[in-house]
């Protein structure tokens, strides 16, 4: 597989599950949001926490400083997921991908 087709996958994989994870907490009722799971205060500042991350690394692949990534609450923490995923998608390298991919995943395991 050349390098632009194994890119093209692994970006298709990070997005798939960043689908997965935002479409759980968009369909996740409050207690659950709220609810508190290790290293974290709840599950919406797990999600909160993954999407900064996603977020401050595709600034920082894109030569831009980071910036403040706002908390919008709970409810909105799916949206912002799928925000930050779509943005860091479009600028990371095969490495920061899977690294990437890795800590979606964690943060899914973390929530279920």
């Amino acid at each position: 597989m050349s390098a632009e087709l194994h890119l093209s996958a692994d970006r298709s994989a990070l997005l798939d599950a960043v689908e997965s994870l935002a479409d759980r907490y968009r369909t996740m009722p409050q207690s659950r949001l709220m609810g508190e799971v290790p290293g974290h205060p709840s599950r919406a500042a797990a999600g909160l926490a993954l999407a900064r991350e996603l977020a401050d690394a595709a600034l920082a692949a894109a030569g831009e400083p980071p910036h403040v990534f706002p908390d919008a609450g709970p409810f909105a923490v799916g949206d912002q997921i799928a925000v930050a995923g779509y943005e860091f998608a479009e600028e990371a390298d095969e490495a920061q991908l899977s690294a990437a991919l890795a800590e979606v995943r964690a943060v899914l395991d973390l929530i279920t």
